[in-house]
């Protein structure tokens, strides 16, 4: 994963510097060692001035939210009192991740009553800590001597996956087509996102795409053509018919680009008809993933919101759709229609052309291939009652294909989780998983479990 950001924040009294100054070259020396130790762990680190007052802290919140901070880390060098911080805390969209330690390790009776003003900061962090619960403001707290605990590598651990945080409260994720006519799981309407999660719905203009589309003798379209062949196996597509799956995925591309999207999703029974491309952009969709781009199908911009999320911090996640359950083998069939993570296919992925009744110019290209076998985490975000939100979250194993197989037509795997079949799909939909999801390589279930506590959201794990 990229270095993760994160903003130090400072906290003291102030009328330690009116009476006891003395006290302070001491709690500047702990900050430096704490910013070092994070630094030595692969942190970039934005620290603030100490702040004491009210005034100070929301300069200093205001300057880390201008850095693009991913978190913010506090820490209590004495007692601070909350009131002067709390408010400004529970303003910021930047999660909070609070730090609690002290300098010294043995605090018994042996200590130098001295060594009070240096490692009392623990009743200010109950202090801020209730006022944060009371006003509804999510936060983390990790507690433990800074030297002879692992308290800051599990800071750190909270900091890597905020980058996803971060990035789904920014996201602007384009919707080509709306919503598909009757899907309700995944449906929520982009006000409600803007205001829940930060997320902005960006919907497809259609006579923007009539500029986007390339014209004849467009050299780009001539380079896209020779990555294709390069990296897809294409001999089972006809060179017409591919030349305008590059042509729409060049269209849906620079809409990206012009748009500074995070994500995007479409809804596939519009897309040619109404905004003019000359075919279904699913290849265009697993290539945008396999670049850090995020998807979902059928106009779920909640779920393409979350994938991008996710492939800040995790390159190998895709979507998919948990399609058929294998009774017999305690598993489940993923896959969809032809859009998959290139990257997550166990061989070069092929290239198919296929008439659909779906597809207004009668044929499309899909991709075709078989999920890499290993463990991984499929992960669902659920809107939820009252504008709530829940993150399912399942560590699977993706199975080895054996034998014979007579889904190589379209992309495929299937997964194993942690309990009997039978009681995992009972127990995904009671807790109101959807049916658009995302498959995640490389991840921990805890470290997504982190992701959800720091939205704020309910979280439940499967297993």
């Amino acid at each position: 994963m990229n270095k993760p950001k994160i903003g130090l924040l400072p906290l003291y009294l102030e009328l330690y510097d009116r009476t006891m100054p003395e006290i302070r070259p001491p709690a500047e020396v702990f900050l430096k060692t704490i910013i070092k130790c994070l630094r030595n762990r692969g942190v970039e680190v934005v620290s603030t001035p100490i702040c004491r007052l009210k005034k100070e802290f929301s300069d200093a919140v205001k300057s880390l939210e201008k850095a693009r901070v991913e978190a913010i880390v506090t820490l209590h060098l004495a007692y601070s009192p909350s009131l002067e911080s709390a408010d400004v805390l529970a303003a910021t969209k930047i999660p909070i991740i609070v730090l609690d330690t002290t300098p010294d390790f043995d605090f018994g009776p042996k200590q130098s009553p001295e060594a009070i003003m240096q490692n009392h900061g623990i009743h200010g962090v109950q202090d801020l800590c209730n006022l944060l619960k009371r006003g509804g403001k999510p936060f983390q707290i990790e507690a433990g001597h800074w030297k002879k605990s692992d308290v800051l590598d599990r800071v750190v651990a909270w900091a890597e996956i905020a980058k996803a945080v971060s990035y789904l409260k920014t996201a602007r994720v384009g919707q080509l087509g709306g919503y598909f006519k009757g899907m309700g799981d995944f449906a929520v309407p982009a006000e409600i996102l803007a205001e829940t999660i930060g997320t902005r719905t960006i919907p497809a203009r259609p006579a923007l795409f009539s500029s986007l589309i390339p014209r004849d003798g467009d050299t780009e379209v001539k380079n896209e053509l020779a990555a294709v062949r390069k990296n897809f196996e294409t001999d089972g597509v006809r060179p017409e018919t591919l030349r305008r799956a590059i042509i729409a995925g060049i269209a849906v591309r620079r809409w990206v680009k012009q748009e500074k999207l995070s994500a995007f999703t479409f809804n596939f029974l519009e897309v040619e008809k109404n905004y003019g491309l000359p075919s279904i952009p699913f290849l265009e969709a697993g290539r945008s993933m396999a670049e850090g781009i995020g998807y979902a199908g059928e106009g779920d911009v909640l779920t393409a919101a979350l994938v991008a999320a996710l492939l800040k911090s995790y390159p190998k996640t895709t979507f998919t759709e948990m399609f058929c359950p294998d009774w017999k083998g305690d598993s489940i069939f993923l896959s969809h229609m032809g859009e998959v993570n290139p990257a997550l296919l166990s061989e070069k992925p092929r290239l198919i052309e296929e008439e659909s009744p779906f597809a207004f110019n009668k044929t499309l290209v899909k991709m075709a291939g078989t999920l890499k076998p290993g463990p991984a985490v499929l992960v669902n975000l659920a809107p939820d009652a009252n504008n709530d939100y829940t993150l399912l979250v399942a560590p699977v194993r993706v199975l080895k294909v054996n034998g014979e197989n007579r889904m190589v037509e379209t992309v495929h795997g299937w997964i194993k989780p942690l309990m009997p079949v039978v009681d995992f799909l009972a127990e995904y939909s009671r807790a109101g998983g959807t049916h658009h999801s995302a498959l995640v390589y490389g991840a921990d279930s805890k470290e997504i479990i982190r992701f959800g506590k720091l939205m704020g959201w309910k979280t439940v794990i499967l297993i």
